[in-house]
């Protein structure tokens, strides 16, 4: 079973903010990515943890948002990651922070 959840998060940067996320995962985590679509792949056992799968997190940048989708093991794993994934992005927004995530399950 996978939890899933997605989010569009208004800025008119998406494709800017889709990059630097990337970049920023790519130095310890499996990431692909163009201006437009990129995915990210949280290992099980990422920082100590013991999930039961990997998660995959993808971003497709648009002119007026950035679209996020969440596929995790269990519930726990999805939550930790709406949280990283928030406060990552915010990092890079800095000037827009707080970014608003609206997440709905799926």
């Amino acid at each position: 079973m996978t939890f899933s959840a997605t989010a569009k998060v208004p800025t008119a940067s998406a494709s800017k903010y889709l990059q630097q996320l990337c970049k920023h995962w790519q130095h310890n985590l499996s990431v692909e990515f163009t201006p437009e679509h990129g995915t990210v792949v949280f290992p099980r056992d990422a920082r100590g943890a013991d999930w039961p799968g990997d998660a995959l997190v993808t971003f497709d940048a648009g002119a007026e948002a950035l679209d996020v989708r969440i596929d995790a093991s269990v519930e726990g794993q999805l939550e930790g990651l709406k949280g990283a994934v928030a406060r990552h992005l915010d990092r890079f927004a800095f000037r827009e922070a707080p970014l608003a995530f609206d997440w709905q399950a799926i």
